[in-house]
């Protein structure tokens, strides 16, 4: 029996832009439609859902916000993944579009290789229901709850939460795909630091889009804490282009990473959100 293939709806004005994401989707083995309005657009969607929507902002008639915000208050919509395509770049901009439910937003002139990673992880992130992170395959949100749910009224634990500071910075410099890199990178090295000095026992996963969440024992938790944090501060330089490496403007915004613990011994928590709620301080 043939894979079923991944159809994606790309609305977008620009009818060479249009053309060139068609042919390169469909050689990627993806069906794909095309449309120009924001209005064909809301038809074609409630007709037929895609499973991702390439939606350009600046569109003949309505815009793509207004595209976006139909499409998640209608029940057949509302759970389909949208990646904005746009000229706008401010900051403003793009928490309009993250606001309105947009799984990602990709500024023109863009990279094709790395739209199609921004299709292949969010497709990913849909139909694994967002159990696994796409970009480092680490457990998240429902399976990360269950284990911090095992920890609570339980001793003998130890929690480390690794948050990498002033990626969005490094990601307006570089790009979506240089900051996977650096997420992936990270997650490599913590994964790499439980094997050695942890226990098969232990958890790793995605605590949120810029943290790493490890639960160990106590007897590991220092070796683990010193020794990642010693690789990570090691390799920090190493992810900006070399001409880019000690910049005097890049300073207050270069990437960092912190490292927290908590244990057993600083509850009782009565829950989850109370544990979340001590890791958050």
């Amino acid at each position: 029996m043939a894979e079923t293939k991944s159809t994606l709806l790309i609305v977008e004005d620009d009818l060479d832009v249009a053309d060139m994401l068609n042919a390169y989707f469909r050689v990627q083995g993806y069906e794909v439609q095309t449309v120009n309005w924001g209005e064909d657009a809301v038809r074609a969607c409630n007709a037929n859902p895609p499973d991702l929507v390439i939606l350009d902002i600046r569109l003949p008639d309505i815009d793509g916000y207004e595209v976006a915000h139909r499409l998640r208050t209608n029940r057949r919509t509302k759970d389909v993944p949208i990646i904005f395509l746009t000229e706008k770049r401010s900051r403003s901009d793009r928490l309009q579009g993250l606001e309105l439910g947009a799984d990602d937003y990709i500024t023109k002139p863009f990279d094709v290789q790395e739209l199609r990673l921004r299709v292949r992880n969010a497709l990913r992130r849909s139909s694994e229901g967002a159990l696994n992170n796409p970009v480092t395959n680490l457990p998240e949100g429902a399976l990360v709850e269950e284990r911090l749910a095992e920890c609570v009224g339980r001793d003998g634990w130890q929690i480390l939460l690794v948050s990498v500071d002033n990626l969005g910075s490094f990601r307006e410099d570089y790009g979506f795909v240089a900051s996977d890199d650096v997420l992936r990178a990270i997650s490599l090295m913590i994964n790499n630091a439980v094997r050695e000095v942890g226990s098969t026992s232990d958890f790793v996963g995605q605590y949120s889009p810029t943290e790493f969440i490890v639960v160990t024992t106590p007897a590991s938790i220092s070796e683990l804490t010193e020794r990642l944090g010693q690789r990570i501060e090691q390799s920090l330089d190493y992810f900006y282009p070399l001409k880019d490496r000690g910049r005097l403007d890049l300073q207050n915004k270069k990437l960092a990473v912190r490292m927290a613990q908590v244990a057993a011994s600083d509850g009782p928590f009565a829950d989850v959100a109370a544990l979340k709620a001590y890791l958050a301080r």
